[in-house]
């Protein structure tokens, strides 16, 4: 009789700070201390300046469609599943298609799937300008795809910054637009701690915990999974 193996929660998101690597390096993450005991101040105070694409982040529908929806569209229990398949790709090109649609394909219970989650091993660069530079993006086949074959699927998250390839910003922005369709939107949940998982561990849940922002177009995130 084996042993069981216990299950063990790991965050799957980043911790913000002002070395956060941004799209293109096009932002910051800036930290500013309005009261600072060790200068005399009888507390410390922080306020913050940043994008909301900064970090383990969550697009909205809102972020590519005027009428797309945002937080308050979907209620707490669409960020959290059971159903998680996990998927490690070594991408051939900088836009990623069908070495992942490959993999899809192998699945036998397709319908077995909420979050999609998918590891290119971009995240152990994330300190090099390769990272935001010359990232992977997505195909808006694979979005086609998704939508097609895998019926349940509610978000897709990956270590890259973006599903957009910053090499190929306007084939990014179509795949923006058909991952977030407002009539079937499958969230994206970009720049994800992909670090300590691999295909060798069993998934028992992930729970995403994005800010609560009113009309965001996307929305910082803690995202924890609980692994074996």
């Amino acid at each position: 009789m084996g042993l069981e193996i216990m299950s063990r929660h790991i965050y799957l998101s980043y911790i913000l700070d002002e070395n956060t690597p941004s799209y293109g390096n096009r932002n910051s993450f800036v930290v500013n201390k309005n009261a600072d005991m060790s200068k005399g101040d009888p507390v410390n105070d922080t306020s913050i300046s940043t994008t909301v694409h900064m970090g383990t982040h969550i697009d909205m529908p809102y972020h590519f469609f005027e009428n797309g929806q945002t937080i308050i569209d979907f209620d707490i229990d669409f960020f959290d599943s059971k159903k998680v398949l996990f998927i490690e790709i070594k991408p051939q090109d900088l836009i990623i298609k069908g070495d992942l649609i490959e993999r899809l394909e192998q699945i036998s219970n397709k319908q077995d799937c909420e979050f999609l989650i998918v590891k290119t091993g971009i995240c152990y660069e994330r300190s090099e300008s390769k990272f935001w530079e010359s990232n992977y993006g997505f195909d808006p086949s694979v979005a086609i795809y998704l939508r097609e074959n895998y019926p349940n699927i509610r978000i897709i998250g990956f270590d890259s910054i973006s599903v957009s390839s910053f090499q190929n910003r306007i084939l990014g922005r179509v795949a923006h637009k058909e991952f977030l369709s407002p009539e079937s939107p499958i969230l994206l949940l970009e720049d994800m701690d992909l670090r300590e998982v691999n295909e060798n561990m069993k998934f028992d849940r992930v729970t995403i915990a994005p800010m609560r922002i009113a009309n965001s177009d996307g929305l910082p995130c803690t995202v924890i999974a609980e692994v074996r």
